[in-house]
């Protein structure tokens, strides 16, 4: 009896001991859950009080504050990455390779981007007679557009208004001075300077005040010519005294910002007032309609004498066309996509190609590896390049025979047609060419345009043998 009650005694001792060491457990973990919950709560206030003041106000800012250093201090995130700007990284079809140059008195340049007229001389063909067969390179980021404007040889060596620097600089200031207040009026005496003349009135790039109210940092656009255009384009759709800073979505607003500069344009008149030929619509087919409607033409071809346009950087035009315009995606959500930092949700002002950027800027919407998203990009603008490489070479074809019929003494009458189709293919083309995505804002819609360019350049070749084939042509088929 005695060892049974031992062995009772033994057995209840360590189970006394074992229920003791579970309540000290249970304890210890729920002390510990608790501080885990404490902390996470203590963090979750602080992220609360921190985004209750999204910016501090170190410096007043005003709306004549252009120096974006200025707003820096207010917006520090913001304008560190406004300052990467400066990065020169390409991608397979697009950014910039940093090309040493010895600096000049005339150019103190002493980086630049590689010359397209270098990579592919038939570009200098399809531009003969006008600046850009002079000088033309890769694009670099935000913060040289306004350096690599003053001093390339497009505008150091031809007359150029001082319209060019509508979307080269930072002028919402020097505009409204101008124009006493009035932003149009600034806008329109600018456009009449002398390149050289309105160059001295501005000093920055891109900055903080061309997007961004400075009370509320609301959305806005600033640029006059944007304000016309989207009105006329709004009113063909029905939609009179459209104005975007009052009318506009959110959303639609972070694309308007940047389709205040990316876009199609021309000089209107002897004022030289900046255009954008979007009163029939927004596609090229429109646009060249409207242009053909005014009789408008950039310049004369050098070699063929016909009436040319040249497309400039319809980024906004072309994404319009696309899937990522149709299903909501602003140009922002790509380009400067949201990012966190601490308790903040902020737009990353380090505005650069999505694929330099695969995960926040694709993604966030599309669920495939890096690998299989850079893969497709690849696949679309290989094709797209590809679709322009024989679009180039059917218009220097068309190029290389118009100019020898004129050169046998061909008629004006003889060579219209031929001309007409040159304008046509070669704008068609230019539109891609100069659209900075390489067919990725809208493959399809870039593949239908140089398919109809190689079109319009083989009617071109076939108008030319009803009066008779060129030297040059009959010399190849003996």
């Amino acid at each position: 009896m005695r060892r049974t009650r031992d062995r009772l005694a033994c057995f209840l001792g360590k189970a006394r001991g074992a229920t003791r060491m579970t309540l000290l457990l249970v304890a210890a973990v729920a002390a510990l859950a608790a501080a885990g919950v404490s902390a996470l709560l203590v963090n979750v206030l602080e992220r609360k009080q921190e985004a209750r003041n999204p910016f501090y106000r170190v410096v007043e800012l005003t709306d004549e504050t252009v120096d974006p250093t200025i707003w820096g201090k207010d917006f520090p995130l913001q304008y560190d990455d406004y300052l990467r700007t400066t990065d020169m990284v390409r991608t397979h079809f697009g950014g910039s390779e940093a090309m040493p140059r010895t600096p000049t008195e005339a150019d103190p340049r002493s980086i630049v981007a590689r010359s397209k007229l270098e990579r592919d001389p038939r570009l200098k063909t399809m531009w003969a007679g006008y600046p850009f067969s002079v000088d033309f390179r890769e694009r670099r980021g935000h913060a040289y557009m306004l350096e690599d404007q003053t001093f390339t040889r497009r505008v150091t060596e031809f007359h150029q208004p001082g319209t060019c620097l509508h979307c080269h600089a930072s002028n919402y200031v020097v505009y409204k001075k101008l124009g006493n207040g009035d932003l149009i009026r600034g806008f329109e005496k600018v456009n009449q300077m002398p390149y050289q003349e309105a160059r001295k009135l501005v000093t920055h790039p891109i900055a903080c005040i061309d997007c961004h109210d400075p009370k509320t940092m609301q959305l806005r656009v600033t640029k006059p010519a944007f304000l016309e255009g989207i009105r006329a384009l709004k009113a063909s759709q029905g939609i009179q005294n459209y104005d975007p800073n009052t009318m506009a979505t959110r959303q639609e607003m972070r694309s308007f910002v940047c389709g205040q500069c990316h876009v199609e344009y021309y000089f209107k008149g002897a004022e030289k007032r900046l255009t954008y030929p979007w009163a029939k619509g927004l596609n090229v087919d429109k646009i060249l309609a409207y242009y053909d409607e005014i009789g408008f033409k950039d310049w004369v071809h050098a070699d063929t004498g016909a009436p040319v346009l040249k497309a400039q950087h319809p980024e906004f035009e072309m994404w319009n066309q696309g899937i990522h315009a149709r299903s909501g995606v602003a140009c922002p959500d790509c380009h400067m996509p949201y990012k966190r930092v601490g308790a903040f949700k902020i737009s990353d002002h380090h505005v650069r190609s999505p694929l330099l950027n695969v995960n926040r800027a694709c993604q966030t919407c599309h669920k495939w590896s890096e690998e299989e998203l850079k893969a497709r990009v690849d696949t679309i603008q290989e094709r797209t390049f590809e679709l322009r490489n024989l679009a180039m070479d059917a218009l220097t074809d068309l190029i290389f025979d118009l100019k020898a019929a004129r050169e046998v003494g061909r008629s004006d009458a003889e060579l219209a047609g031929s001309r007409d189709f040159q304008r046509k293919a070669q704008f068609l083309l230019d539109f891609v060419e100069a659209e900075n995505s390489t067919g990725f804002h809208a493959p399809q819609e870039a593949a239908r345009i140089l398919g109809e360019s190689i079109n319009y350049a083989r009617k071109g070749l076939i108008a030319l043998l009803s009066v008779g084939k060129p030297e040059r042509q009959r010399a190849a088929s003996n």
